[in-house]
């Protein structure tokens, strides 16, 4: 009995997730904090909205989900199109790592809800370079 509750507890847990994942990556909630990303794919644009983050002078976005083609695409081909406020350019998109990464995540942390929600996908950033 114990089995089926903790199968189904799971199973529960996986569908909200995914539903949540799913609402997110449908709505493209867009505000204040985020940006428009334009990735290509053999010259095909994809536009997906993302939270930009300010560290210091530099622009970053956080890669927090675990539907995240725009990532692969963007790593395939890093100059992308970023809109935003005032700013419509194109840029460089470099992955960070080590140092600059455990600065990037402490300015910018995640609660725990979030991360529940998101199935504790693993976090990268990309620090975006104006071209």
């Amino acid at each position: 009995m114990l089995k089926k509750i903790l199968i189904g507890v799971f199973l529960f847990y996986v569908l909200l997730v995914v539903g949540f994942e799913s609402l997110l990556g449908y709505s493209q909630p867009e505000n204040n904090e985020t940006l428009v990303i334009t990735t290509y794919d053999e010259g095909e644009a994809n536009d997906r909205v993302v939270t930009r983050i300010h560290v210091d002078e530099d622009l970053y976005i956080a890669v927090n989900h675990w539907p995240r083609l725009w990532y692969w695409r963007l790593l395939d081909e890093p100059e992308v199109h970023i809109r935003y406020a005032d700013i419509d350019n194109r840029f460089r998109a470099v992955p960070v790592e080590g140092v600059e990464r455990d600065r990037v995540s402490a300015a910018r942390p995640l609660g725990l809800a979030f991360r529940i929600l998101t199935g504790f996908p693993p976090r990268r950033f990309v620090r975006l370079v104006a071209l």
